[in-house]
């Protein structure tokens, strides 16, 4: 039996995410699938639109195994940190495949593209950060810094940074990639798989997007009040006075938020004034993130993953973890005085504040399951 690890976020779950299952199963019909799943807020710095719990059961219910929690604290920051605690979660779960999805499906070429990062990490850093600083995005800059002419797309900046990981970590895994077949960035495609951006922007104008997702994705979707998550975190930076105290708060950008923050009336109204060539759009919601939850510099430096949450197993998934726990080095429990469990119920506190259906989700999100 192979064990394959995959990494997602459902934002939400959809066509595309059940064709990604579906070749997993193909390629590996004698296997157990192990899915690391960020939670309430995500990478690129967005507030799920489905609760962790329901992302929970809609995985299981789509044959996965095995599901872990990636942690707040690693799930809102940059590709490389988000990467590495996904990847150290697989190899702690003895996973022996990562299979993502890719825009280039080109493994050997993402494969090069890692080594030279690695082996030449102080130049390229300065190149890319020059290349920042002159205006230009993080995929041009990419490029740019590589001497090399590649389209980089979102799922493609992930895989390198999954392959980073498991090369600087050492790892045994080994990395396969499914051809993605819509842009990230394209809201206005009417294909049945179309990207998680697009099905959100259509949920923001009222458009049926039943073609599009598995028709329990529709029974699951939270309407977040997304007039609420603004309001707190408004309320957050005006009586805030020390902001630069946060994760990402920087170059005095504390300043910019306090002064515009009283003219905003959305979070975009907010984003695009404070927006600028060294702060992009993602950069600065995940700050927003940091901001409203409380993820300061200090514990960001003191972070660690400290333990591993199971958020849910089918039957398999439960022998499998009753076969490997004694090799886990980590405890299968929440640790009740970490950072990372202070921050994961933080997280869920907010998230409750702004969801509609206003389930007391924090008040069991970190219960252990029994196995």
């Amino acid at each position: 039996m192979k064990i394959v690890g995959i990494i997602c976020e459902y934002n939400p779950f959809h066509n595309g995410h059940l064709y990604h299952l579906n070749k997993i199963k193909e390629l590996f019909p004698d296997s157990l699938i192990v899915l690391v799943l960020n939670g309430y807020f995500l990478q690129r710095g967005d507030i799920s639109i489905i609760s962790k719990k329901n992302k929970t059961n809609i995985a299981l219910l789509y044959g996965i195994d095995l599901i872990v929690e990636l942690p707040f604290v690693f799930g809102t920051q940059s590709a490389d940190t988000f990467a590495n605690c996904a990847i150290t979660l697989l190899s702690k779960l003895k996973c022996e495949y990562l299979v993502f999805g890719s825009e280039s499906n080109n493994i050997e070429i993402l494969d090069k593209i890692s080594t030279y990062m690695l082996t030449n990490k102080e130049e390229y850093d300065e190149k890319i950060q020059e290349y920042l600083n002159n205006g230009e995005n993080y995929p041009t800059a990419l490029a740019k810094a590589l001497n090399i002419t590649f389209d980089f797309k979102p799922n493609d900046l992930l895989g390198i940074s999954y392959l980073k990981s498991i090369k600087q970590n050492n790892y045994n895994i080994k990395c396969l990639t499914i051809q993605r077949t819509n842009d990230y960035l394209d809201t206005t495609s009417n294909e049945e798989i179309i990207s998680a951006t697009n099905i959100r922007e259509k949920l923001l104008n009222n458009i049926d997007i039943s073609k599009f997702v598995p028709s329990t994705t529709l029974t699951y979707i939270n309407n977040i009040n997304l007039d609420a998550y603004f309001n707190t975190l408004k309320y957050k930076i005006i009586t805030e006075t020390n902001l630069e105290q946060y994760l990402d708060v920087d170059e005095g950008i504390e300043n910019r938020l306090k002064k515009v923050i009283n003219d905003c009336h959305n979070m975009n109204d907010l984003i695009m004034n404070v927006k600028s060539k060294r702060y992009t759009y993602n950069k600065i919601k995940r700050m927003l993130i940091h901001i409203l939850i409380g993820l300061t510099k200090t514990d960001n430096q003191n972070l660690k993953l400290e333990y591993i949450k199971i958020l849910g197993f089918n039957s398999n998934g439960k022998k499998y973890l009753n076969k490997i726990k004694k090799d886990v080095d980590l405890p299968l429990i929440p640790l009740k005085n970490s950072l990372q469990y202070i921050y994961e119920l933080r997280s869920a506190a907010i998230y409750d504040l702004v969801d509609k259906h206003n389930n007391l989700i924090y008040e069991t999100s970190n219960k252990p399951l029994k196995f």
